[in-house]
């Protein structure tokens, strides 16, 4: 098939396919063009049944970003209209849900790194049914790419259901590696703490708590939509694919567990670091008060003998300046223990 020489088709043919590939169970997949999807979608009406010799598959795989990719879809393969409701609709939560006899998912993946900003974790949206597998995208991703790479090894699949199973290990994975390094830095955040040293600033740790929130939100496949699957899958869908769902929807939660409690171990070192501060602020609030308080009978002993009037006492002793220092200094430890005793009580 020839290529225009277009920017708009880069990593991708005429119609938006980055990549297809047939499978048959227990043999490598063998790359396929859109022609050749194309000719075997034309001797059926239905994709499902479109490699019906040999119990062959399909995995197609589209960038949504490329003008032709949706008509295509549409006029091509029978995709529901839920499918194409899916790739428009606000929400991106990850979720696996049957249409029509058909399994919709929507899969997320995002480049791991805190400075990254939201809108930087990419969407998968996948329709599965027993003889193909169509999964779209608008912006690359990290876990298509390993499932690639293995597709070209020679990895074998069994069904499009376990292809699908697959990318879900890999968002897993993901999270598990998100994990991992958030655990790292909270571990030396409170390791300086304890140490009395600087600790991370609350303003990084509050970052580093909403983005975790954030992707738990996104990557954590809704309970649900899970639940309802696994309570009536459709009839197509294999034991062993099941099987396979169900250890990943466990391995999930285990992940979504070590996630929460992060989260929980960054908001009570938020607390701690607020705590502390606070505590620093206390002290230095006591010590200025403790230093205007010492200086008060001072100061109203020089405002009074600042006036220009007469009268003013001692003004002829000669010892006057020393009675006035007395008097100041024993009010002054008069204060200065009564601000302490004070202190001692609290």
């Amino acid at each position: 098939m020839d290529f225009a020489p277009s920017i708009a088709a880069y990593g991708a043919d005429l119609t938006g396919l980055i990549c297809g590939f047939r499978f048959t169970p227990g043999q490598p997949g063998e790359p396929v063009t859109c022609d050749d999807v194309r000719d075997a979608l034309r001797r059926t009406r239905t994709p499902a049944a479109a490699a019906e010799d040999d119990n062959a598959f399909y995995w197609l795989h589209f960038n949504l970003a490329h003008a032709a990719a949706q008509p295509w879809l549409r006029t091509q393969l029978d995709l529901p209209d839920a499918f194409f409701e899916m790739l428009v609709e606000g929400s991106h939560s990850t979720r696996i849900e049957q249409q029509e006899g058909a399994l919709l998912a929507v899969v997320n993946d995002v480049m791991f790194d805190f400075e990254l900003t939201p809108s930087q974790i990419a969407t998968l949206w996948s329709y599965t049914h027993e003889r193909i597998l169509v999964t779209a995208r608008l912006k690359p991703l990290r876990s298509i790419d390993r499932l690639r790479g293995y597709v070209r090894n020679g990895e074998t699949f069994r069904s499009p259901a376990e292809l699908l199973v697959h990318l879900m290990r890999d968002q897993a994975d993901l999270m598990v590696e998100i994990v991992r390094r958030s655990s790292v830095d909270v571990d030396r955040a409170e390791d300086a703490f304890l140490a009395s040293r600087r600790p991370k600033s609350r303003h990084d740790l509050a970052a580093m708590r909403r983005i975790l929130v954030r992707l738990q939100r996104m990557l954590a496949p809704e309970p649900g939509s899970v639940f309802r699957l696994l309570a009536r899958p459709p009839r197509w869908l294999q034991a062993p694919d099941m099987q396979d769902l169900r250890e990943a929807t466990e391995e999930f939660s285990l992940v979504l567990g070590d996630m929460a409690g992060l989260v929980e171990r960054i908001k009570l070192l938020q607390e701690e670091i607020a705590a502390r501060l606070e505590e620093q602020n206390n002290r230095t609030l006591f010590t200025l008060t403790l230093v205007t308080v010492l200086a008060l009978p001072i100061n109203i002993v020089a405002g009074f003998f600042g006036m220009n009037v007469g009268g003013i006492p001692l003004a002829e002793n000669r010892h006057g300046f020393w009675l006035m220092v007395l008097v100041v200094a024993t009010f002054t430890a008069l204060l200065g223990w009564w601000v302490f005793r004070n202190r001692g009580d609290r």
